[in-house]
């Protein structure tokens, strides 16, 4: 696939994070029912304390995102979403292949 136009804007990876703004301290539950948004559309996903990763093509991810933080504004007046996408064509399992490649350098570099 290198150096050829991709005919479509997926498979991707998008990670992101939405909050609501101003409410005070704790947005638990309004990240909450983000996250609960993103884990009943049965995209792969992950969750850790900064952001929620999902995958998927371009129409689906962003559905899940614009779902995320409606969920979120009920909690709010204002919603904060930072969003970093990752666009590969032709790549799939990229949620956990990513991650397996980084373990295994670094276990060849361990070994070293």
């Amino acid at each position: 696939m290198r150096g050829r136009r991709p005919d479509t804007l997926g498979p991707m990876l998008i990670a992101f994070s939405v909050a609501p703004s101003s409410t005070g301290e704790s947005v638990a539950d309004a990240v909450a029912a983000a996250v609960r948004v993103v884990r009943d559309s049965g995209l792969p996903n992950r969750t850790d304390a900064m952001f929620t990763t999902i995958e998927g093509e371009w129409d689906e991810c962003m559905d899940v995102v614009k779902r995320a933080c409606d969920a979120v504004a009920a909690y709010g007046n204002r919603v904060s979403l930072v969003l970093k996408a990752d666009i590969r064509p032709g790549y799939t399992g990229q949620l956990t292949a990513k991650v397996e490649r980084v373990e295994a350098a670094l276990e060849r570099s361990a070994s070293e």
